[in-house]
């Protein structure tokens, strides 16, 4: 009986570590959302980083890194970034936008085109752009010279 006292108490235990460390993964990212929000990237990016070391399988935190790397035109880390979210999550439609913007920023038509056609068939919140995207690959199109 006391063994079996000190098993459960131990599984408790264990059960209530996991728990406290889930909530601080959300809390590291709601901080870190916030704090994008706000325009404070560096300190959002710790935020995003330390949610990740956590929760690595979590996309958004990618997701936002990209973002804050995107605008301090980091294009490797951005590109490192929304590729783990596609990863995760190859259908996250903001994702393949963003990775769409960078290749035409880049000139690498053929992977943007690709990349445009998959976009079609998974938009979700972002297809009103799809026209935007579709006029700046035109204005790269090799044929087009």
């Amino acid at each position: 009986m006391k063994k079996f006292l000190i098993i459960n108490t131990l599984l408790f235990l264990l059960i209530l570590t996991f728990k406290n460390v889930e909530a601080k993964d959300l809390i590291s990212f709601n901080k870190g959302k916030k704090l994008y929000e706000i325009e404070k990237y560096n300190e959002a990016k710790i935020f995003f980083e330390r949610d990740i070391v956590f929760n690595p399988k979590e996309y958004k935190s990618y997701l936002y890194l990209a973002k804050i790397f995107n605008k301090t035109d980091n294009d490797e880390e951005t590109e490192k970034n929304l590729n783990s979210v596609l990863l995760l999550n190859p259908n996250n439609d903001e994702a393949i936008y963003l990775l769409i913007l960078l290749k035409i920023k880049q000139s690498d038509y053929d992977m943007s085109a690709e990349l445009i056609e998959k976009f079609s068939k998974v938009c979700n919140s972002f297809c009103s752009k799809e026209k935007e995207i579709k006029f700046k690959l035109d204005k790269i199109n090799p044929d087009n010279e």
